[in-house]
């Protein structure tokens, strides 16, 4: 494997944003050369179980930074500008005021700097002290998560700095691939509450939208029912998104007796009869063991998993006999492999994480191949790249949107027997729009710049067409279960000898192998069966889902793994077959506490809105009706500003509080306080003072005004779609800003069948008369069969 053996990273980041980032393209054959200061990146003697690391760097850091280099060293040090000058990317998360990103892509023409901050670089909000759980908090995330008796709840296990790393990795490296390519270097202003506002708020602003924006009424927060529920020895995971799969769930339980109840067959339905309902399912699970309602339940294609914790999932058959989890070259515990593999194999071979400066003065002098400029405009970076999109929900179509912003042809595969299942949703619009199926706002929001094409593939036409079309393309995926498409002969095999160039790209929930292979599974299901479910949820209440990353997760690993494809068929001129297994990119993202336990033997738990990285952290109420404040103090300097704000009260002033261990023992203790504090007082002065402080503070913002959020609209995260069947509405983009891009959308999300003929006339050269034949017999169409 070739893959980014061309491209050389100078990373200054910390934090794991930008190491997983970069250690996605380390994995993939990068030469990463991390830049820390004499101190040492702080991941180096972190602990979340406060293990005793015996003078070792941390499990973590070695997780993270496997196959890097490492040298000592500073911003404008005569060796690290020599390491810039070589570079193709440069990584760096300082402060905004800290760091001069102008300057330095003055200095470096053709060169692409990737700025991972809270907030973005630009806008009101850059300069506020910021933690992940007051972005989480301000991104609106939070606000939808938890019981509504209860306060809301963050999305534990770092989620946001995990899904950020993966949408930077993609947007860094594509336009790495167009520097290469052009000459055209790029700033890549990365916002993980941008991220965390796409991976953990499913669209809320859009839905809010086409509903007309009522106002508001009570909590917004909720759970999902099914979701987690208690067993005979544990907890197991449901997932209901479909009818049918709600019909077989009544199987399962041995009630079909309510399959005629339609106000328990809707969401919201069971949402009001929550109570009756939760007695009803938990009366059959705590009746039976988690192992044996796993096996029932995959028997009727029930989305299901045992909601397991980071020991847990190291004994899971499946992940056991596909070789998940591998060695860590340098401490010898066991941690997840690279998400992907090329033409059946993973990337290169892991190699020791560097100890604190291993590679100082040592790093070899190398020519970054930066070509002159090509044209006075840098066009979208994959310009020219044509995509046969046959993916549907969330995941699949988040991963071609993105290949379709940054400027691919994307071709979104259906068929009206047989539509992508996410347009079902629209049916909650059903009387508000006329044709239903077109209003689904999450299709709508994941779906954008793309072509509509369907196609009958049970019919022998449509499969034909399939494949003539496969051969045009440049990249085909898929996300069915393996079965599927290999019934329609659309294997690998099949594809690479019909059409040699073309990278096919495969996101099995579980994988292509193992007893778990024709499984199906969403990202609920992907959150209950790695761990990160397990660190979600209140003390006294149980392990909740985070209710969405793993799709856009699963999507950008898969968006990553297909610029490392197109890199690897650039060296060898031909396709590739690229398997990107959602259930193991949610296990990267669930690294710190499978890493904790292996390395350890120390399991991390769900501590409500606590953390171990941050103490005081918690949710608390203002004054008001659901005023909620997020607050979370990192560090001495924070607290000290704290105690300023609070105007040194005496119970501040106990010595032990002085330290993060100590805060973190004294957590009751400070909850009591802050909260007899904060319930006297407005939200937004509050929250004003602190931040104007240095402390990080944020409202628990609801996502569905997201458009409004002052700092969101200043960078223009949101733009405007227009689309035939319910008007015009924004939409959450990307989660970065582009110094060459000045808008993302260039087209709605398409009507079913709206390019049939476009692309069936402008890519295969069928006739009119040819089309209308296909049409006739339902090969093709506009309108779901059965309406």
């Amino acid at each position: 494997m070739r893959g980014l053996s061309g491209v050389r990273v100078v990373d200054l980041s910390s934090g794991i944003a930008g190491a997983y980032a970069t250690k996605l393209m380390a994995d993939a054959g990068a030469d990463v050369i991390k830049v820390e200061s004499a101190a040492g990146d702080p991941l180096r003697c972190w602990s979340a179980t406060g293990a005793d690391l015996k003078g070792n760097d941390s499990a973590f850091f070695q997780f993270l930074h496997t196959s890097k280099r490492s040298v000592v060293g500073a911003p404008n040090d005569p060796e690290v500008e020599r390491l810039v000058a070589s570079a193709n990317l440069v990584v760096e998360s300082f402060h905004p005021r800290d760091f001069d990103a102008e300057a330095l892509l003055a200095s470096h023409p053709g060169l692409v700097l990737l700025s991972i901050t809270p907030f973005g670089r630009q806008g009101p909000y850059a300069n506020r002290p910021a933690t992940e759980f007051t972005v989480q908090a301000e991104s609106g995330s939070t606000a939808s998560r938890g019981l509504p008796t209860d306060p809301p709840i963050f999305a534990g296990g770092r989620i946001g700095e995990f899904v950020g790393g993966t949408f930077a990795s993609v947007a860094a490296l594509a336009a790495v691939r167009r520097g290469q390519q052009t000459g055209h270097g790029e700033h890549v202003d990365f916002s993980l509450a941008e991220v965390m506002n796409i991976a953990g708020t499913t669209y809320a602003d859009l839905f809010h939208s086409m509903s007309g924006r009522p106002a508001p009424d009570g909590p917004v927060r909720t759970v999902e029912i099914p979701s987690i529920e208690p067993t005979k020895n544990g907890w197991v995971g449901f997932n209901t998104n479909s009818r049918q799969q709600y019909q077989d769930f009544l199987l399962l339980i041995e009630r079909t007796d309510l399959l005629g109840d339609e106000e328990l067959a809707r969401i919201d339905g069971r949402w009001a009869r929550r109570d009756e309902w939760n007695e009803i399912v938990r009366s059959y699970t705590t009746q039976h063991t988690t192992e044996d309602i796993v096996e029932k339940a995959s028997a009727l294609r029930i989305p299901v998993a045992p909601v397991n914790n980071g020991q847990q999932v190291l004994e899971h058959i499946h992940f056991k006999e596909r070789g998940v989890f591998v060695k860590n070259p340098g401490g010898g515990f066991r941690q997840p492999r690279p998400p992907y593999l090329l033409d059946g194999s993973g990337p290169r071979p892991l190699a020791p994480a560097p100890t604190l400066g291993e590679h100082t003065g040592q790093i070899e002098p190398r020519d970054p191949g930066r070509p002159a400029p090509r044209g006075k405009t840098a066009e979208l970076p994959l310009k020219g790249i044509r995509v046969l999109d046959a993916t549907a929900w969330w995941a699949g179509p988040s991963m071609t949107e993105m290949l379709g912003y940054l400027g691919a042809e994307v071709i979104h595969l259906e068929a009206i027997q047989r539509p992508d299942g996410m347009r079902m949703t629209g049916g909650m619009f059903m009387g508000t729009y006329e044709d239903w199926w077109e209003c689904s706002p999450i299709y709508l929001g994941a779906n954008i710049n793309k072509k509509g094409l369907t196609l009958n593939l049970a019919d022998p036409e449509g499969l034909a067409l399939a494949k003539r079309l496969i051969a045009e393309c440049d990249v085909f995926v898929e996300n069915f279960s393996p079965r599927v498409v290999e019934n329609f002969g659309l294997d690998w095999e099949q594809v690479h000898a019909e059409a040699p160039r073309t990278i096919m790209i495969r996101m099995p929930a579980f994988g292509l192998s193992g007893p778990w292979r024709d499984n199906v599974g969403f990202a609920q299901t992907m959150e209950q069966m790695t761990g990160l479910a397990w660190l979600t949820g209140h003390v006294h209440d149980q392990p909740r889902i985070q209710r969405g990353p793993c799709d856009p997760l699963a999507g950008m690993h898969a968006a990553f793994a297909c610029l490392v494809g197109l890199a690897e068929r650039d060296a060898t001129g031909h396709g590739h077959l690229l398997e990107c297994t959602m259930v193991e990119g949610a296990l990267n993202a669930a690294s710190e506490q499978i890493v904790e336990w292996s390395a350890y033997g120390n399991l991390m738990e769900r501590e409500g809105n606590r953390s171990p990285w941050a103490a005081p952290q918690n949710i608390y109420a203002c004054r008001g009706e659901e005023q909620w404040l997020a607050l979370s103090v990192e560090s001495d300097a924070q607290w000290d500003a704290l105690i300023g704000v609070l105007g040194t009260p005496a119970w501040t002033q106990d010595p032990a509080l002085a330290t993060h261990v100590g805060r973190r023992a004294a957590h009751d203790l400070l909850d009591a306080e802050l909260g007899r504090y904060l319930a006297a007082r407005d939200l937004t002065p509050t929250i004003e003072a602190l931040v104007e402080a240095g402390v990080p503070a944020a409202p628990v913002a609801d996502a569905r005004v997201a458009s409004m959020h002052p700092q969101f609209r200043a960078r223009k995260f949101h733009e405007t779609f227009d689309h035939p069947s319910v008007g015009q509405h924004p939409v959450a983009t990307v989660p970065f800003r582009y110094r060459s891009v000045d808008h993302w959308v260039r087209s709605a999300a398409p009507r079913m069948g709206e390019h049939n003929h476009d692309v069936l006339s402008g890519i295969l050269g069928l006739s009119d008369a040819e089309i209308a034949v296909l049409e006739e017999k339902a090969v093709i169409g506009t309108r779901l069969v059965g309406l």
